[in-house]
């Protein structure tokens, strides 16, 4: 994650746009999550607390061990942003953060489906505000942030 991948220009809408979404992290993670579930329902079974099997959506997304889930999702956005400038300082918590990821049976491409849920609720949040620019510069962030990600995949299956 080269610091150089984001504009200055890319880096103040992040930042911009994020102080909007911050103000309320639970309640846009919720809409993150709640969009999630519906692109891709079968990811529903990989959230499990006690070993309880949620029957809807709207299960999971009540349960107040999901609710820790979306605050610790959404901190994790938080910590991009915040080190934008120096996006490899995350490197490797990242790559650990996609082992943990790996390992209870979340596939990479399950990424693209939370990228476009992260887009979509920044559109929701940020209504006009939310511009062609302002989603490039969100999409080449989340799309660092998963190639990141995806070196805990990688290190997992060479065995590390």
């Amino acid at each position: 994650m080269e610091s150089g991948r984001l504009s200055s220009t890319e880096q103040a809408l992040i930042r911009e746009s994020w102080q909007k979404v911050s103000s309320n992290l639970l309640q846009h993670g919720t809409i993150l999550f709640t969009r999630l579930f519906d692109l891709d329902p079968d990811l529903l079974p990989l959230f499990q607390y006690t070993c309880k099997q949620f029957s809807s959506p709207q299960e999971c997304l009540s349960s107040p061990e999901f609710l820790d889930h979306i605050r610790k999702v959404m901190l994790v956005i938080d910590a991009a942003v915040t080190h934008l400038e120096n996006l490899s300082s995350l490197e490797e918590y990242l790559a650990n953060l996609g082992k943990k990821h790996q390992a209870v049976g979340v596939k990479v491409d399950s990424f693209s489906a939370v990228g476009e849920s992260l887009m979509f609720m920044l559109e929701k949040c940020l209504g006009t505000a939310f511009s062609p620019d302002v989603r490039e510069a969100w999409t080449r962030l989340y799309d660092a942030v998963v190639k990141a990600m995806s070196h805990g995949w990688d290190a997992h299956k060479e065995g590390k």
